[in-house]
């Protein structure tokens, strides 16, 4: 497996654009709309948030992806088209623009909005877009899509690698988006995938769901579960490998691939938290269970408490102990060691849940880098998970405060 360069363009039979065309008001120069398109129709999966209040491009795409195909899809940025006036009829228009661009039927468009919610879309712009998008389609504009993508992100998330299945090599790129409103349970979180693996709609359903459990899921920026959460894979099968249609060698290894794909860019969200300094990386080892694992992990690097304790390099680890009590996971307080560590070194602070003495110069050095690993020990089982999460800083409040007005 090597990681190449192309995104969601990688991929053989696929490509993409990303332009300006206006649902952005506030600046012209930067990109609101990208298609992505397969040069055949494609096997196609998708995961959605668990909020109740679901955006309308994601009822519509639901709807389109019931046969397990699809072709291309359409998102904007800007506008999230959730709890909006004319939300469905707008995403089926958008719909309809793409498919009667690129010749295709709309049901095999997946529709997509991120950006401010209960504001009417408009609609219009992305029609009148459209058209000056299609031409401009190519197997090098996966980066431009990625740009397209983003609202409050400071950094595109765009990677592609390849893999051999079956003797065959074979392509997944992609490209995602989420900064703020990140609590994924499937944050404002995108992500859309390609491949030219030969590979089955329930088979693909299948890999993205599990892969989505240990990547996007594994992340937490502030808690809030969007209302436009969206993860979706679209496979053309232009590699031609052998089909992959469930369980065995093949679909273990393109399950790793998409997996290692999915991490990369779920982390890439987690680094770009709004306002954040750094990366909180939380290691759980030794417990019962990897659930047991996980939740403890994720409730420390979801913890408003730990975060700020990372943004001012405070080695207050007793507020790690505090987020893993209130989890809900059962565990012994007196089995756990904690550590903090980073670039500029390891230091441990707890031990059999108990505080060590220990150096605060050289913990506050290690807090201070960039990438902060918080490293919990149980003796609990052999069961362990990693979650990632960031600090949160004086920046979130600025961005959130007035992110409507």
């Amino acid at each position: 497996m090597t990681f190449i360069e192309g995104g969601v363009c990688a991929a053989a039979g696929f490509r993409a654009a990303g332009i300006h065309v206006g649902v952005k008001t506030n600046n012209v120069n930067k990109k609101d709309v990208a298609l992505i398109v397969s040069d055949v129709p494609c096997s196609a999966a998708a995961v959605y948030t668990k909020n109740a209040v679901k955006a309308a491009p994601l009822l519509v795409s639901r709807e389109h992806l019931k046969d397990g195909q699809a072709q291309s899809v359409l998102v904007n940025s800007g506008n999230a088209n959730a709890c909006a006036p004319e939300g469905e009829e707008n995403a089926r228009r958008s719909c309809r623009a793409a498919a009667k661009a690129l010749g295709i039927d709309e049901r095999d468009v997946i529709v997509a909005s991120t950006g401010v919610i209960g504001q009417r879309l408009p609609v219009e712009k992305i029609e009148q877009g459209v058209e000056k998008l299609t031409p401009l389609l190519s197997t090098d504009g996966s980066h431009d899509a990625a740009l397209a993508i983003m609202t409050t992100d400071t950094v595109k998330k765009e990677y592609a690698l390849k893999t051999v299945i079956g003797g065959k090599t074979v392509h997944i790129g992609g490209i995602a988006k989420g900064s703020g409103m990140i609590h994924p349970n499937m944050g404002t979180m995108l992500c859309f995938l390609t491949t030219d693996c030969v590979i089955s709609p329930e088979a693909a359903q299948s890999a993205l769901l599990q892969a989505v459990q240990v990547s996007f899921n594994r992340i937490s920026v502030d808690g809030d579960t969007s209302t436009n959460d969206m993860a979706c894979l679209l496979a053309n099968g232009l590699a031609g490998n052998m089909p992959i249609t469930g369980p065995g060698d093949d679909y273990d290894a393109f399950l790793n691939a998409l997996t290692q794909l999915c991490t990369k860019l779920a982390i890439d969200m987690a680094a770009d938290g709004e306002g954040a300094k750094h990366l909180i990386i939380c290691t759980v080892s030794g417990a019962k269970t990897e659930q047991d694992a996980e939740t403890l992990a994720k409730s420390v690097i979801s913890s408003t408490l730990t975060k700020a304790a990372i943004f001012g390099a405070d080695a207050n680890w007793g507020r790690v102990l505090c987020a893993m009590g209130y989890s809900g996971v059962e565990f012994d307080p007196d089995t756990v060691d904690v550590a903090f560590a980073s670039a500029a070194g390891r230091i441990d602070v707890c031990r059999r849940g108990r505080g060590l003495d220990f150096d605060e110069d050289l913990a506050k050095k290690i807090l201070t880098e960039r990438d902060v690993t918080i490293d919990i020990h149980l003796e609990g089982g052999e069961a362990s998970c990693t979650c990632w999460g960031c600090d949160i800083t004086y920046d979130y409040i600025k961005i959130n405060g007035d992110y409507r007005t």
